[in-house]
């Protein structure tokens, strides 16, 4: 697996916890959602209304560079249902910065 591309404080919104190596969509940019995987840096699970600092490592980060930054707030979803957002705290994958 490759390295992961951002530090996040991960918010769960579901009755239902995350997990490490949950794989939700995460709406990077505006109209364009992709898959990121999640690990947790302190506990395996994340319960509703609980927030936890982890690692987020995307699919393809090459097709969507230049879109994050320190403190933008990330919609992680399901489908079309929103259960919790990821607040970037850093930058791993400089591909991702904006210039």
């Amino acid at each position: 697996m490759r390295k992961p591309d951002i530090e996040a404080m991960i918010t769960c919104e579901r009755n239902v916890p995350f997990y490490n190596g949950y794989r939700p969509a995460h709406l990077i940019k505006e109209g364009y959602l992709t898959t990121g995987v999640h690990q947790y840096y302190s506990k395996d699970t994340v319960k509703n209304g609980e927030s936890v600092l982890g690692s987020i490592t995307f699919i393809t980060p090459e097709a969507y560079t230049y879109c994050l930054w320190e403190g933008k707030k990330i919609k992680i979803q399901e489908g079309n249902k929103v259960v919790g957002y990821a607040v970037v705290v850093k930058i791993l994958n400089e591909s991702f910065k904006i210039k």
